[in-house]
């Protein structure tokens, strides 16, 4: 198949989808065949696209013929492909239980259409290659997101989202803002041709200043310290399905914009990035455990330890070596599905026992143990505990704290991974292990889940990924090697989007 096929179906499948749901809008049935099925469509291309590159190297689209870095470019290198790929299988395992979970009558019917605009969003932010079109994208999928946040129309969900679109509305006019200097000041917005010029130049001039709003506005995105404070209140209010698919992929879109800028642009003369970059790191883990240790309600517990796992992803990026980039990568591709996975479990809890608050669950583990199997798989991977997927991926960040000698960092990384277990605990105790109440013992087939085994299986889907890594770990990190390695050099991502004879 052409690269520029490959390359606009995880957009154009998305697309496709949603415009399908909204004419057949007053057809539930129709409607959510459709959005399974567009769903399946987009994973199935994702996975051809990832084998495509990793046999063929990096694709490279340019739309009506027009070159980089006078058209617009569509690019997949070994980052992309991985990120796309996540994105189509995390979207199918949300919709299949979704579909299991909601009732046909209790789904608002914009829903689906707005869940495949988000899809496509999130493809195009990972697979574009210019900074206008990732503006724009950024743009779809926070229209998506607002709409899905706000699509019950309830109060809580009403007061979160004003704060998530606002801060994130701040950031996209800073992106704005530092994507125009870019301009101005090399006459492009090609990711590879400003970057190139940023090395040829040696970042002299307004391009420190362009960065620095670039970090803001995709750390913004990321939820990094200390613009994270949006995040606890939106997620948790969103229909279980909607979270789960923003808790997995939403902050991961800003950390992708923050990971793909630097190891392009750098190195140039920007004095103590990496430093700043890690202090950040480690002050986004500290608070987002923290914050989740002093929290009582249980998708709210989980929406803090996102802030403190996007922490160990810019660690690794901070420390600036080949294996913590690896490090970096493994880590996104298991927080990834882990977090979705939590907060599918946990949506699975709220309809068992029709609230969130510790203090009212309990028994979940005797009445449906299939479940505090899979809560227990997740919660013990984000942990870190051997041998799944996250004791893997802190391990690889730790050892690469240890051998660059800083050892402070990798102290604080093992110290944050503790106060994680005790959270997962904390839930495990009050949710699955102690009694419940006598008014809160509803059978899963009473509170209405229509489909059981449409839920089951997305979690065993989302279970199995998080065991297979980990049990599979070797494999894994030679991917992430290799990701990495096409990160700290990116000659052959230059060399695919401008042509051999632009690059030296």
């Amino acid at each position: 198949m052409r690269a520029d096929v490959l390359l606009v179906l995880p957009v154009l499948l998305p697309m496709v989808t949603a415009v399908s749901c909204l004419l057949f809008s007053k057809n539930d049935t129709l409607r959510r065949a459709l959005s399974l099925l567009g769903s399946l469509g987009l994973f199935l291309a994702t996975v051809f696209l990832l084998v495509t590159v990793g046999k063929d190297g990096i694709l490279v689209s340019h739309v009506g013929g027009w070159r980089a870095p006078f058209g617009i470019a569509f690019v997949a290198d070994p980052f992309a492909a991985i990120m796309v790929f996540i994105t189509g299988f995390l979207g199918f395992c949300v919709c299949l239980y979704h579909l299991g979970l909601v009732e046909k009558k209790d789904e608002p019917a914009a829903c689906q259409t707005l869940y495949h605009l988000l899809l496509m969003g999130i493809c195009g932010a990972f697979l574009t290659g210019d900074y206008f079109n990732l503006y724009v994208w950024f743009e779809v999928l926070l229209m998506a997101s607002f709409a899905l946040l706000t699509v019950e129309n309830r109060r809580p969900q009403l007061e979160g989202a004003i704060r998530y679109v606002l801060i994130n509305l701040l950031g996209s006019a800073l992106f704005l803002a530092g994507a125009g200097l870019l301009y101005s000041v090399t006459g492009t917005l090609n990711m590879a041709d400003a970057a190139l010029y940023a090395r040829a130049t040696g970042g002299g001039g307004l391009m420190p200043v362009i960065l620095f709003l670039f970090l803001i506005a995709f750390g913004t995105k990321a939820a990094i310290f200390p613009l994270f404070f949006w995040l606890p209140p939106a997620y948790p209010v969103a229909m279980p399905s909607i979270s789960a698919i923003f808790a997995g992929l939403l902050t991961k879109v800003g950390v992708y914009a923050v990971i793909r800028t630097v190891t392009l642009f750098l190195p140039i003369e920007l004095p103590r990035t990496h430093e700043l970059l890690l202090g950040l790191s480690l002050l986004t883990m500290i608070t987002g455990v923290l914050g989740a240790a002093a929290q009582s309600e249980l998708r709210r517990i989980l929406s803090f330890h996102i802030i403190s796992q996007v922490g160990y992803m810019i660690f690794g990026l901070a420390l600036n070596t080949r294996l913590a980039a690896a490090g970096a990568i493994f880590y996104i591709i298991h927080h990834i599905v882990v977090k979705a996975n939590l907060f599918l479990t946990a949506g699975v809890v709220e309809k068992l026992r029709g609230t969130g608050k510790l203090p009212h669950l309990g028994g979940i583990a005797l009445s449906h143990p299939w479940l505090a199997l899979a809560f227990s798989v997740a919660a013990l991977s984000l942990a870190g505990l051997p041998p799944l997927s996250g004791f893997w991926a802190k391990l690889i960040l730790v050892k690469a704290a240890i051998s660059v000698e800083n050892y402070i960092a990798a102290a604080t990384a093992l110290g944050v991974g503790l106060l994680t277990l005790f959270s997962m605990i904390k839930i495990w105790g009050e949710v699955f292990w102690k009694e419940a109440s006598p008014s809160h013992e509803p059978s899963m087939s009473s509170v209405g889940i229509p489909n059981k085994f449409a839920v089951a299986c997305a979690i065993f889907l989302l279970t199995l990924w998080t065991v297979g890594m980990g049990l599979f770990a070797d494999s894994a990190m030679k991917f992430s090697l290799s990701v990495a390695d096409s990160l700290m050099d990116p000659a052959p991502y230059f060399r695919a989007v401008l042509g051999k004879e632009v690059v030296s």
